[in-house]
């Protein structure tokens, strides 16, 4: 056996393991491959069905948003309506109400005062001031004395 012979056949196991081992690998590729396509297929078989669902969820989502929505615009219906009805009540008894309070406050104090002595008055330079002003306003009818006083 020549150098050339001996050469040839290391080449030709070189060439067969070479061969085995890309053999190997695209068996192991084919496997791979293989167990992808059922893994998206079983993905796909999955999926289908829960986007059907979702679907109908969003369907019957859609739905209650558009009874809600109805429900809220009666209710803003509803209240503006009750804003209305009191404006109009209180402009047509809150006049009259405060009327009758005032005349009910009157009719208190003289009543109260039916047994007391009658109102005094007080003569200030010329002048008449009833007693309940004269009561209610002690700063100045004290001033207005304190300034009498400084004249005399």
């Amino acid at each position: 056996m020549s150098g050339g012979e001996v050469a040839g056949i290391l080449v030709a196991v070189f060439w067969a393991i070479l061969v085995s081992f890309l053999a190997l690998a695209l068996v192991r590729l084919a496997q791979a491959l293989r167990a992808t396509t059922k893994l998206v297929a079983d993905v796909t078989d999955q999926a289908v069905p829960l986007l059907s669902e979702a679907s109908a969820t969003v369907r019957n989502a859609n739905t209650q948003l558009a009874r809600v929505d109805s429900i809220a615009a009666d209710v803003q219906e509803v209240t503006s309506n009750a804003s209305a009805l009191s404006s109009t009540v209180s402009s047509a008894f809150g006049g009259p109400l405060v009327k009758v309070a005032a005349f009910g406050y009157g009719v208190r104090r003289a009543i109260g005062r039916k047994g007391e002595a009658p109102e005094r008055t007080t003569v200030v330079v010329g002048k008449t001031v009833p007693s309940a002003r004269r009561g209610g306003r002690r700063s100045r009818s004290t001033s207005r004395s304190n300034d009498r006083s400084k004249k005399d």
